[in-house]
């Protein structure tokens, strides 16, 4: 994603890249090149930074804040995702941190150790703040075959999704929608503009693979609302 400066409760012109689409059924194409999604302009939720952060404050620039992470109207102060589990597809991951990389874009997981693990975008509001808390993964990979969000394709309206924190708390959320979206129409207003109450977007990719360039076509979405009291 493409960041720039912005006040304490807006992220303004963030320009969005995520993975690509979970499925099952999807193996056979498993060589396909999981590329990011289109990069259209969106508005955010301003994260709550944690101390010593880098945030982007222009596109390729950073700066450190030295300040304490405030709570938001949860409660919950900023504190980054370390494990997701969703039961209802056997989805148990750990998760780690993922920012820009040098062309300001969002740092999808690489091929080594961690590939297979979910990733939170630094980027996003912690689990359990207000607003669309992200966490990618990969579907699949012709090394390995079924990835970490493999599966995430066939959850359903109702599942129950829990994200745990480094601070030990565990956020507990239902998932109210799920959507597949192709790469040129991805709708970014939705997945990542702002919300009233903490939510989270679990992406990855799937659909079809277009055989001329070798990616996947769609993305999908699963959207989560916060049940904590």
């Amino acid at each position: 994603m493409r960041f720039l400066a912005s006040g304490h409760h807006r992220l303004l012109a963030v320009v969005a890249a995520v993975l690509v689409l979970a499925g099952v059924g999807l193996l056979g194409k498993a060589a396909a090149d999981q590329r990011s999604a289109p990069q259209p302009p969106l508005t955010l939720t301003t994260p709550t930074p944690e101390v010593g952060t880098p945030t982007p404050t222009r596109a390729g620039a950073s700066s450190t804040h030295s300040s304490p992470a405030s709570p938001t109207a949860t409660g919950l102060s900023r504190s980054p995702a370390t494990r997701v589990r969703i039961a209802s597809v056997d989805i148990d991951s750990v998760v780690n941190r993922t920012g820009l990389d040098a062309d300001g874009a969002i740092q999808v997981p690489v091929h080594g150790p961690r590939y297979d693990q979910a990733a939170w975008f630094t980027g996003s509001p912690a689990p359990g703040q207000v607003g669309p808390s992200v966490i990618l993964g990969h579907v699949d990979s012709v090394k390995t075959g079924p990835s970490v969000f493999f599966e995430l394709g066939g959850v359903k309206k109702g599942a129950k999704v829990e994200v745990t924190r480094k601070d030990g708390k565990t956020v507990a959320f239902e998932v109210y929608r799920v959507d597949r979206y192709p790469k040129d129409a991805f709708p970014t207003g939705a997945v990542y503009g702002n919300t009233r109450g903490p939510e989270l977007r679990l992406i990855t990719c799937g659909g079809t693979i277009d055989d001329t360039t070798g990616h996947y076509v769609d993305n999908v979405v699963v959207y989560a609302r916060s049940t904590n009291a």
